[in-house]
């Protein structure tokens, strides 16, 4: 399978963001002086009384998208990952807690944006979203899934973090048909003796290790679980009973994150061995994304070693 790309997330994000504003005129954008780099700046040149830039000064722009939502206009927060979650403390005590119309569109999460190394490198943000009461959780796999799931975010009531990456999108799901809805997941591929459960870039590695499996014997389920918050649980536990077997990967920390999520749910409903690939501390500078997804491990051959190590 070829690492094929149509754009970046944010490059498809940005053209769709600034079509969406022609259609609903009462969506207003609000960033932290990172327009350009989040490509907010397309909704920008097209709707320029409606764009805000409150300058770098998260804990004000969450505020500020508060006060607007009470307004009955919709804010949408365009930023970095990392630097949102300096406004951890807003977030919570003026969005989450008055269930405010707030949807906060990040990009350069995980480890992509390599170059500015751990201080720019959100691994933490999935854990930090899905705790707060009221709050919805997606994460889109490529340019595809941004494009048949970002006006679905848009219509969505009530607070929601939207996660992407930058530049690196290797397309996984442009032969599918699926629609996006809040509260379920996509199989990506059927199986019977494994399944793999993840969200974001790294399902293309997830795809990729479910093809060497099946070289290998072991029939493998690929599930794409776009929605973190809330959780597809009926799907997790069909494929769970099915399988008996559950590896979760995450460009993100394994402490909260989306292999914790699949454990809540599976230890409720039907418990199974598991293992989890992701992140277990700080990133580093690096020349790419892909390079930083293969030095931690957070990739196609984690991912069989992790599977073989519970069918085995």
């Amino acid at each position: 399978m070829m690492q094929e790309n149509i754009s970046s997330m944010r490059e498809v994000f940005g053209k769709l963001l600034a079509s969406l504003g022609e259609k609903y005129e009462d969506l207003v954008v609000l960033t932290a002086d990172v327009g350009d780099s989040t490509r907010a700046s397309y909704f920008r040149e097209r709707f320029p009384k409606r764009y805000f830039n409150v300058g770098i000064s998260e804990q004000d722009l969450v505020d500020f998208a508060a006060g607007m939502a009470v307004t009955g206009v919709r804010p949408l927060v365009v930023n970095f990952g990392m630097f949102l979650m300096r406004a951890w403390e807003q977030i919570r005590n003026t969005i989450a807690r008055m269930n405010l119309d707030v949807k906060f569109l990040v990009t350069h999460t995980g480890y992509s944006d390599s170059g500015d190394g751990s201080s720019h490198q959100v691994l933490e943000d999935v854990s930090l979203m899905r705790v707060l009461p009221n709050f919805k959780v997606v994460i889109p796999a490529d340019p595809y899934d941004v494009m048949r799931s970002l006006e679905v975010v848009v219509r969505e009531k009530g607070p929601l973090y939207y996660r992407m990456g930058r530049d690196y999108s290797p397309v996984v799901t442009k032969d599918f048909s699926y629609e996006f809805r809040i509260g379920q997941s996509a199989v990506l591929k059927e199986g019977e003796d494994l399944t793999i459960v993840g969200a974001g870039v790294v399902l293309w590695d997830a795809m990729q290790a479910a093809q060497e499996l099946e070289r290998m014997g072991i029939n493998t389920a690929v599930i794409n679980l776009l929605s973190v918050k809330p959780i597809d649980e009926r799907t997790l536990e069909f494929y769970a009973r099915r399988t008996g077997r559950v590896v979760t990967v995450e460009e993100h920390s394994v402490y909260g994150g989306i292999g914790s999520a699949v454990a809540e749910v599976l230890a409720k409903r039907y418990p199974v061995r598991m293992r989890m690939v992701g992140a277990t501390g700080f990133g580093r500078s690096a020349r790419s994304q892909r390079e930083l997804l293969d030095y931690y491990g957070i990739n196609a051959k984690s991912i069989i070693e992790a599977a073989l190590e519970i069918v085995r």
